[in-house]
């Protein structure tokens, strides 16, 4: 008989979701379609109060519901249920294409242990200089310098992720960079040079100065202001 289970999982964590994820599984059904691979999407609803289930039950997604409102755990939850070999993390409302797909495809097919894709922003020239510069700046410093896979999209085999077991819920942002280190510790990462397209909606919704305000004081105070949602705002408040 031959095996109809999927090889990949895709696992979104969705929490008032219900403007962005459509266009976020529009793009994932369309890149699917043009994969050689069995692949299931897993929409994690963390405490959603508007159709953000309602809309992945329509695009047929598996679907599981938590309240935890720790972005790492929410990760988690979702890869406890994931039946692929190899998973795949994708924020709500972050577009993938087929060739991005394809290519991580290819790099875990080749042996690679896991990693992360290259990140253009939505829209981003409509922005003031000083945001663009902001953005421009983390992206460097982040993926060409520090070689981090972005939140929004990352990658790894399955047996690994669990080995190390996982992101860590002990912190509640920057989740992203203790992943991809504990990747590099355990083998190939790569980050895919096709890149996706996320929204700018952070740039949107707070002034330069109260970004500002969030990325100084995480950079300064490092891991130990990561362990509260206490001056995380920008990650958890709902603007969305």
């Amino acid at each position: 008989m031959e095996d109809t289970s999927p090889e990949l999982s895709i696992v979104i964590p969705a929490h008032n979701e219900e403007k962005y994820l459509p266009a976020t599984l529009k793009s994932l059904q369309k890149a699917i379609a043009a994969a050689d691979l069995k692949i299931e999407i897993i929409v994690v609803d963390d405490a959603s109060s508007d159709r953000t289930s309602e809309i992945a039950r329509e695009f047929g997604c598996r679907i599981v519901a938590v309240e935890l409102r720790n972005i790492g755990a929410v990760r988690n939850a979702g890869a406890k249920v994931a039946v692929g070999q190899w998973l795949l993390f994708v924020d709500a409302d972050t577009q993938v294409s087929a060739k991005t797909l394809q290519s991580t495809i290819e790099c875990l097919r080749s042996g690679a242990i896991g990693g992360g894709a290259m990140v253009d922003a939505e829209r981003i020239e409509s922005f003031p200089w000083t945001k663009r510069l902001m953005y421009h700046a983390l992206v460097f410093v982040w993926q060409r310098i520090g070689r981090w896979a972005a939140g929004c999209y990352m990658f790894c085999r399955r047996d690994v992720f669990f080995e190390f077991g996982g992101f860590d819920e002990k912190y509640f942002a920057a989740e992203e960079y203790f992943f991809s280190r504990n990747l590099k510790r355990r083998g190939r990462f790569v980050l895919v040079t096709e890149p996706v397209v996320t929204s700018t909606r952070k740039l949107a919704s707070y002034s330069t100065w109260q970004l500002i305000c969030f990325v100084f004081p995480a950079l300064l105070l490092g891991s130990r202001m990561l362990r509260s949602r206490k001056g995380l705002a920008v990650l958890y408040e709902g603007r969305r």
